[in-house]
């Protein structure tokens, strides 16, 4: 009852959270400044779906990807910015107006390599301010989007071949067309619910003609289907009011993709890939007559391959017989056809290749690794190193500090990285350890050893990183056991209870004892074993694609409570979800206490609590059989009961859930369309937007020691939102404050320094680095907009030592400060003294937030303190901070001094008193640098840059002052003495002393 009391509450008087983000629908306003960084990887990037040149620009292209979204180069390629993030992140096609190119793009959603992993779209996007805006302008069912054409002499005039579901029947496929700009749509061809437009092609001088590939296929959980009676090429030449198949020449009997190309300079030379029953009439045929006849010219394996993955055909725009078809590693051909060779050196699986406008040896190539140029005609390819598309399946962290980021990549294999870095987080720091498709890579709890894998299980690896040896490890088949069924996904897990145990699933449990050298099965076949569902050598229809991809009725996710080891949690793809309470003796399949849940929907991840063994909970993905709606449920009881934490908020299917350690209402989705979070145990959730894209988010992990939510996305790489600890405060008294202040854990000061170089930055992506400052977080619930807000730190004496911006946004606010003082305040001089600009640190202590906002005052205490690895003792570290700002003091006062000198200088020449200031200046040459510049006249250095840089050496040291830097100070001690002593001579001498208005030194240092 005190739970079920509690949960009313929370809906009562959570209201204000609910509210807060009505208005943008993705908790903007109450996440405020806590925001997601990325850190790549870039060095392998990711799968690229389709690209786009400028048709008059040859510095514009455009690479629409797999996973993460829509990227602009405005240099030719050697770097891409984002365009798309706050929109659905699989892209099938991108296309500009030709008739105003700068201006008007389209973007179909959902990639077209109907590969098992593939994401889905959700529409046709349209921006007519270059991509800074965009507006959804139909086809919210279309989920996979092939081509986009714009007439080229009427810009209203718009084609769209819509491809469709994968996993099922869909009346949204084949070719549309728009007469107003996109604003209401007209079928032109369609077959049946299971055949989509796969290409659509417009002959570039009569654009009443069209050439349009329909395509029957169907993928399932446990196989794939390509081609069919409905697969045909078709030509339109009334603008797509009537359509005829065009198959003179074609093979006999079903066909399945086909591509389309038409020759830029010549529009009667078209080349298709046809799938065809019979391997020998495979393969590329070509017209010479606009259509009216084919001829078969090549069925080389290069051509052939896989042709639901490569299909696209690209003709050089300015000779008709040289084309590029993609492929495992990309073919090109110079004769019309005839003969191929394989493009240059890059990542394997080519899908979309474009030529430069103004140059054909100029190319850019689409990858299952990124984006490659070629200046050579595709001899030689180089990648573009600042995209960072990579496609993690899985992602886990380590306790080092940084802590180390583990995952695996779409055909990229497995890495591990840091979390930060020096210089931001490089291509360089990432290490690999694994090949193939890269799945979960999880580090051993207590040794230098990494289990990674790859698809189905074919390998799996324990390398030791100290010694640098790999050991295979993987589950095999022994007697009395039958054939292993891994998913190409296949489960591993460790245990927090014995640090050598290791678990895998294939349809059974597999537990070593031993780091993987011997394994024991602990459970009876976990999944509903459906034989129907077991037939993968058979998958791929005309074209067999047996890769392991469709392997089903498998274990998919596995998780030993944290709280017992004797209680492990099974899900399978095949929709079961299983649990032992006494380590592998007995199992209990609960998925039938699940109210709402499809049979037999793909069990996706299972997180066990760390509050109570028997919770759990546990997410489904129903894509697989064209369910695209979110399942998450949560048990109290083992599983005897479960019940749905989804609310309407939440769109798009789930791939992971992550609960917080320390607030069990806090928790994490990671769904196909981003990250949602929720305060009350999943009642309400709230889409994360804060420079995170709407990017698929398989994986989710938290990481302990620093509060770090750790994400693993399918197309953007791994993105971090740095300490979420705010969130776990957020309730209805908290909500309904004015200010609060959120509790912080010490901030350890950063006395490290390094060498980190920016070489090669220029081009590459770099991740940005987890702050190192002091973090004052505060929630306001309403923005400030009227009176003064001032925010200022003072020690706890009531001292001001600096002023800081505060935010005044409602919602989560973050303010930065760096535990340091302002810089000193430094004599004026004819050139820059640069060892004045240091800024000193405080010495390590509790600290207050003194925030004024209006009439009212609040303040908050936090601590510093030193790293427990620091090299210095107390009594060290208080000459250090001594000696520093008694430097910091006389820089200032040696600028007072020179400032009085300024002001005496300026009256003397007043009063032609040329005498005097000639003394004076004498003085002032001996104090501060009066020639010369800041570079190649440098002049010699005076008081002022002898005592800045000493002051600049020991504020930027880790260390106490050397013998020679104290000494170095009293000599420095010595000649301010001397220069002050003078200085008060001259000035009992001065005669103009009651024209002079001088400036108290307080008023000194205040002023700007």
């Amino acid at each position: 009852m005190k739970k079920i009391l509690f949960a009313t509450l929370a809906l009562v008087s959570l209201a204000t959270y609910t509210s807060t983000a009505q208005s943008t629908n993705d908790g903007k306003q109450l996440f405020g400044d806590m925001t997601a960084r990325h850190i790549g990887p870039a060095l392998m990037s990711g799968r690229i779906n389709d690209m786009e040149v400028h048709p008059t620009n040859s510095r514009i292209i455009y690479a629409g990807t797999a996973g993460g979204g829509v990227w602009k180069s405005n240099d030719a390629g050697a770097t891409f910015t984002p365009i798309f993030d706050e929109y659905c992140q699989s892209i099938g096609a991108v296309s500009l107006d030709p008739n105003d190119p700068d201006n008007t793009i389209y973007v179909g959603t959902g990639e077209t390599w109907t590969r098992n992993s593939v994401s889905v779209g959700d529409g046709l996007y349209k921006s007519t301010d270059g991509g800074a805006n965009w507006n959804k302008i139909g086809f919210d069912k279309s989920e996979r989007i092939a081509n986009i054409i714009v007439n080229p002499k009427n810009s209203q005039e718009i084609y769209v071949g819509v491809l469709g579901a994968l996993w099922g029947d869909s009346e949204e496929r084949g070719v549309f067309k728009s007469e107003d700009g996109g604003a209401t749509w007209t079928k032109l061809l369609y077959v049946n619910p299971k055949t989509g437009c796969a290409d659509l092609a417009m002959d570039p001088t009569d654009p009443n003609v069209l050439y349009a590939s329909m395509w029957e296929f169907r993928r399932t959980g446990w196989s794939f289907e390509s081609g069919g009676e409905n697969s045909a090429l078709y030509k339109s030449t009334d603008g797509g009011k009537s359509w005829n198949k065009i198959h003179n020449g074609f093979p006999e009997g079903k066909l399945g993709r086909l591509g389309i190309a038409i020759a830029p300079s010549n529009p009667k030379v078209l080349y298709t890939v046809i799938e065809a029953e019979k391997d020998e009439r495979k393969g590329l045929y070509r017209s010479d007559d606009a259509g009216e006849s084919w001829s078969q010219l090549n069925n080389d394996f290069g051509i052939t391959v896989r042709p639901f993955y490569f299909s696209r055909i690209v003709v050089d725009p300015k000779d008709e017989n040289v084309i590029v078809k993609g492929g495992l590693s990309g073919s090109i051909s110079r004769d019309g056809g005839k003969t191929f060779k394989n493009l240059g050196n890059m990542h394997s699986d080519i899908h979309d290749i474009v030529f430069s406008i103004k140059d054909s040896d100029i190319m850019y190539v689409g990858t299952d690794g990124g984006v490659y140029r070629s200046w050579d005609g595709g001899t030689n390819m180089e990648i573009v190193e600042n995209l960072p598309l990579s496609q993690f399946y899985h992602i886990s962290v380590d306790d080092a500090t940084p802590y180390n980021v583990y995952g695996g990549l779409q055909d990229n294999g497995s890495w591990y990285g840091p979390s930060s870095a020096p210089g931001g987080v490089q291509a360089r720091d990432w290490n690999s350890v694994g090949y193939g498709d890269g799945f979960r890579v999880l580090k051993h709890p207590t040794k230098n050893i990494i289990y990674s894998e790859m698809q189905g299980a074919e390998n799996v690896w324990r390398y030791d990183t100290d010694r640098k040896v790999l050991k295979t490890i993987q589950p095999l088949q022994t007697e009395g056991v039958p054939k292993l069924r891994f998913n190409w996904n296949a489960p591993m897990a460790v245990s927090a209870h014995q640090p050598d145990r290791f678990y895998m699933g294939s349809q059974f449990l597999h537990k070593s004892e031993d780091m993987g050298d011997t394994w024991e099965i602990i459970s009876p076949d976990l999944t509903t074993n459906d034989p129907a569902k077991q037939t993968q050598e058979d998958s791929g229809g005309l074209s067999k694609d047996n890769s392991g991809a469709e392997n089903h009725t498998t274990v998919f996710t596995i998780v030993e409570s944290p709280l017992d080891e004797n209680v492990i949690w099974v899900g399978t793809d095949d929709g079961n979800v299983q649990v032992t309470q006494d380590g592998g003796k007995t199992w209990t399949n609960t998925v039938a206490n699940i109210p709402g849940l499809p049979v037999n929907t793909w069990c996706y991840q299972i997180e066990a609590s760390t509050f109570d063994k028997g919770t759990a909970y546990a997410v489904f993905d129903g894509h697989t059989q064209n369910d695209m709606n979110p399942y998450a449920y949560k048990t109290t009881d083992f599983g005897k009961t479960w019940n749905s934490i989804i609310s309407d908020d939440v769109t798009g299917f789930v791939r992971s859930i992550q609960e917080d350690y320390v607030n069990q209402d806090l928790l994490f989705l990671g769904t196909e369309f981003g990250l949602y979070i929720t305060l009350d145990g999943g009642a309400n959730w709230k889409k994360f937007t804060n420079n995170m894209p709407s990017v698929a988010v398989h994986a989710i992990e938290l990481q302990k020691a620093t509060d770090d939510l750790v994400m693993g996305t399918h197309g953007r790489g791994v993105i971090i939102i740095d300490d979420i600890s705010p969130l776990r405060e957020l309730n209805e008294e908290v909500l309904a404050k004015k200010v609060h202040f959120f509790k912080s854990e010490p901030t350890v000061i950063n006395e490290e320094s390094e060498f980190s170089g920016s070489f090669g930055g220029e081009t590459q992506f770099v991740g940005r680095n987890k702050t190192k400052s002091a973090q004052i977080k505060y929630y306001l619930n309403k923005r400030h907009t009227f009176g003064k807000m001032i925010m200022e730190i003072q020690d706890m004496e009531g001292n001001k030592i600096v002023e800081l911006g505060p935010g005044k946004s409602k919602g989560i606010n973050i303010v930065n400060w760096n535990y340091t003082r302002k810089q000193p305040k430094v004599a004026k001089g004819k050139t820059f003294s640069f060892g004045g600009f240091t800024s000193p640190q405080v010495p390590a202590g509790t600290y207050k937030v003194v925030m004024t906002k209006g009439k009212d005052t609040y303040e908050h205490t936090f601590d510093l303190v030193y790293d427990s690895k620091s090299l210095l003792n107390e009594t060290d570290r208080k000459l250090k901070n001594e000696t520093t700002m008694k430097l910091y003091d006389m820089t200032e006062k040696l600028a007072y001094l020179v400032y009085e000198l300024d002001e005496m200088i300026a009256k003397s020449e007043e009063a032609n008193d040329t005498k005097t200031a000639k003394k004076l200046n004498a003085l002032k040459e001996t104090l501060v640098i009066t020639t010369g510049d800041n570079y190649v006249g440098a002049a010699e250095p005076q008081l002022r840059e002898k005592m800045a840089d000493l002051f600049s050496k020991l504020a930027n040291s880790y260390d106490k002052p050397s013998s020679t830097e104290l000494q170095n100070l009293a000599v420095i001690e010595k000649r301010f003495e001397t220069a002050k002593n003078d200085f008060e001579k001259l000035k009992k001498k001065f005669k103009h002393s009651d024209a002079l208005a001088v400036k108290s030194f307080e008023e000194f240092l205040e002023s700007k």
